[in-house]
């Protein structure tokens, strides 16, 4: 009778562990960045343990790759293909406007600093144009300051008119254009092939791509801007049918490990990843000139972004948003960000 009953307890708890493991919920969470790139290393991970604690195991984030350009993601993520994603607003020029308040030029900030004001600028001034209609953001990001990778030195602004330069889209593209290159249309991980291959003369991109992206093989040269030309605005967002078929405790979970949270350590991540490709430029012998105020070309380029910010703020106005406000709150963030 005794055996009986142990081994009817042992099938009932064996039942109740398969129960519980069926019960986990995989988030599949779609990143288009090859697996060294720090959001796939640090970000993600960090941030899918942070799910796992908060949830109790109830919740795991896995990455999946290969499902399309970085500009599917947010479709893709909207169609319930992947349940979350990350991508860069500038390959989606004509749905992302507002979301260039955090690129604007010389803001001076790292990207830990101004991850943290896009995310609060984006809360209180930005959310209700809608622009990631169909998702739900859980982050808002940026890379660190916006640097200029050449095969051949730059000595002036005016070295840049005519040349192939790839551009991500967002505020560079229009730096670009600005500067007179010959803008190249192109995903990050598409840089280096098109580098080795002579297709472009160089990228304006953070330093972290001298390392992660391997630019210093192929990019010998490296303009550093102090504060950057500008930064590039990122989101990572779940769809949000995926959200509302978790139980409340675990939605509220996840919201609680996201937002500003998720936005800093995101940031923070990408400022150290600027160091480490930074560093590995220095060893690998790259060209690193290092723009200060008071050098000619620093006064070459604050010359050709005049009008940038109003630019913005008439074209924020427009979409009902209090661009002049937000700017200046934004920029008034990074300032007192510790």
């Amino acid at each position: 009778m005794l055996s009986t009953i142990i081994k009817a307890s042992a099938v009932s708890l064996a039942l109740m562990t398969s129960m519980s493991v069926a019960a986990d919920t995989v988030m599949k969470f779609a990143s288009w960045a090859p697996p060294s790139h720090v959001q796939n290393r640090v970000v993600i991970p960090t941030w899918g343990k942070w799910v796992e604690d908060a949830t109790q195991g109830r919740v795991k984030v896995e990455i999946e790759y290969g499902l399309g350009h970085p500009k599917t993601m947010f479709d893709l993520v909207e169609d319930g293909v992947a349940d979350a994603g990350w991508s860069y607003h500038g390959y989606v020029p004509g749905r992302f406007k507002l979301t260039q308040i955090a690129e604007l030029p010389l803001l001076g900030a790292n990207a830990e600093a101004a991850s943290v004001a896009h995310w609060r600028i984006h809360q209180k001034y930005l959310a209700k144009a809608d622009e990631h209609e169909g998702l739900t953001v859980i982050g808002l990001f940026t890379h660190g300051p916006g640097q200029i990778h050449t095969a051949k030195p730059i000595l002036s602004l005016a070295d840049l008119e005519g040349q192939k330069i790839r551009i991500g889209g967002g505020i560079q593209g229009i730096i670009g254009d600005r500067l007179g290159i010959t803008a190249v249309g192109a995903p990050a991980t598409k840089v280096y092939e098109m580098m080795q291959q002579g297709v472009i003369d160089g990228v304006f991109m953070s330093t972290d791509v001298q390392k992660s992206l391997r630019l210093k093989e192929v990019a010998p040269n490296l303009m550093l801007f102090p504060g950057g030309m500008y930064l590039g605005s990122f989101s990572l967002f779940i769809n949000p049918d995926f959200l509302a078929s978790l139980s409340a405790e675990d939605q509220q979970a996840i919201l609680s490990v996201s937002g500003e949270k998720l936005s800093a350590m995101a940031g923070k991540a990408w400022d150290q990843s600027d160091i480490d490709g930074l560093n590995a430029a220095q060893e690998y012998g790259v060209n690193i000139q290092h723009v200060t105020t008071s050098d000619a070309i620093y006064k070459e380029f604050e010359q050709a972004i005049k009008g940038m910010d109003d630019e913005f703020i008439e074209m924020a106005n427009q979409q009902g948003v209090d661009g002049a406000a937000a700017l200046h709150e934004l920029r008034q963030i990074v300032q007192s960000y510790p």
